[in-house]
């Protein structure tokens, strides 16, 4: 049955990149291209997007109050982001190493192109860069917590958890005591072989 189980989780692994690559494929084929890391646009496209760009003031003018309210709450966030940025960075850099693990790429989780979009203003590009940060550092963190998870303590829970990390699923299974230790080498193995 376990065997039955890991290869429906491979299946689902290489059907959910197979969809990640055709919804991206599809997404910019007709409005834009990736050339390097650079992105264009049809010059008709950005004209068209210059004139749909809203003014600063217009834009400050018609914004709902409670956004203009809350900004400095929101952008209050930005200092622990960056304290948590560093501590994150810092525990990868130095203890990856040590134990093996393979580290993961910044730059696979921060991605910055919303700036390219010609309809948006400079306060809108400005919240899109901070978002972008924001939501890139969550999912980078959420890897080495992951990896991290994975080396150290690789057993599922015994309750449902409502969101998982992508390694999660293939856990050992709660209460699941044979040959523990052996299973556990061999995650801890398999986190120096990632790509």
């Amino acid at each position: 049955m376990k065997e039955k189980i890991r290869n429906l989780l491979d299946q689902i692994s290489e059907l959910e990149g197979e969809l990640r690559s055709a919804l991206h494929d599809e997404e910019g084929g007709l409005l834009f291209k990736i050339k390097g890391k650079r992105i264009e646009f049809e010059r008709d496209i950005k004209q068209k997007h210059r004139k749909l760009k809203m003014g600063i003031f217009r834009w400050i003018v018609t914004n709902r109050p409670q956004n203009l309210i809350t900004g400095p709450i929101i952008y209050g966030m930005f200092i622990p982001l960056v304290i948590m940025d560093i501590l994150v960075s810092f525990y990868q850099a130095t203890c990856f190493p040590i134990y093996g693990v393979q580290k993961v790429r910044r730059g696979d989780y921060m991605v910055y192109d919303r700036q390219h979009l010609e309809y948006l203003n400079f306060i809108e590009k400005f919240h899109c860069t901070y978002c972008a940060y924001g939501t890139g550092l969550v999912a980078y963190m959420s890897e080495i917590l992951a990896r991290t998870e994975q080396y150290f303590c690789p057993i599922k829970h015994a309750r449902k958890m409502h969101a998982t990390h992508a390694r999660y699923e293939r856990f050992i299974d709660y209460g699941e005591a044979i040959d523990y230790e052996t299973r556990l080498e061999e995650y801890r193995k398999a986190l120096g072989k990632l790509k």
